[in-house]
């Protein structure tokens, strides 16, 4: 009998604890608040806040009248990029300062300004060095030529500083970043608006170098020209055309002529 009585004891008290309402609140995360600047969010500083004045000068005012005229006026918030990008030339990065202005001349919300400034990784919302170095790391530049490891090596120990630092005199800033499309000539850097590509560790070291005493007023180290440092002039092959030197097919015999199916 007992046996029997055991399993409804334990149904009714299952299903009495089921029938007890529960309080509808969660408990807070335990996880500590983490503060990252790489998040799309803006907190005020002191080099970068709405306070710090901002406005655009003449030369580049006639540039800005020049982009507005490819867009119809009631679309010349179309050109909020390009406009970014400008104000970035001229303050050094894309401060708060900088978007508030931009949605001021393009009369749009600024939050709209702000979600293209924190959408795309050419906008520098912090500050950073006179050099932006930009080290590919995609799986071509991993590949091709010594492989970018090696190049990011050879910047660290150069620099004294890992990706995502700048140097304490704020000349050069050192980012990983994904494929810049010259995986033909990989690895490769971009610094400011150049490419340098075809790169080993003693070239970059050179290359930086020259660079440092480029902005010292030396004139000891000559600055490479951008491209490629292997002595080629684009991305032809060393050895020069070895394939495809005749011509083995007549595309007009492949072609249909008017009137045929």
């Amino acid at each position: 009998m007992a046996s029997k009585l055991f399993p409804a004891i334990a149904r009714s008290t299952r299903h009495a604890i089921l029938q007890v309402p529960r309080p509808q609140w969660r408990s807070f995360s335990a996880c500590p608040q983490v503060l990252s600047d790489v998040l799309a969010v803006h907190r005020n500083k002191p080099d970068n806040n709405p306070s710090i004045p901002f406005k655009f000068n003449q030369e580049n005012l006639k540039i800005i009248d020049e982009i507005l005229k490819r867009y119809p006026p009631q679309y010349k918030k179309a050109a909020v990029m390009p406009i970014l990008d400008l104000g970035q030339r001229q303050h050094g990065f894309t401060s708060i300062s900088v978007m508030n202005e931009v949605a001021r001349l393009l009369e749009m919300p600024p939050m709209r300004v702000y979600e293209v400034a924190t959408f795309y990784t050419m906008y520098n919302r912090d500050p950073v060095g006179k050099y932006f170095v930009q080290v590919c790391t995609t799986t071509p530049c991993q590949l091709g030529g010594c492989g970018s490891d090696k190049i990011v090596d050879a910047i660290t120990k150069h620099l004294g500083i890992t990706p995502g630092h700048t140097t304490e005199d704020n000349l050069f800033t050192f980012i990983e970043v994904e494929c810049l499309g010259a995986c033909v000539n990989a690895p490769m850097v971009q610094i400011n608006d150049d490419y340098y590509e075809d790169l080993t560790p003693e070239s970059i070291v050179t290359l930086l170098t020259a660079l440092k005493d480029s902005a010292a007023g030396g004139s000891a180290t000559k600055v490479p020209a951008p491209g490629p440092l292997s002595q080629r002039d684009t991305c032809e092959n060393g050895a020069g055309l070895t394939n495809l030197k005749d011509v083995t097919w007549n595309p007009k015999t492949f072609m249909r002529k008017d009137g045929q199916l």
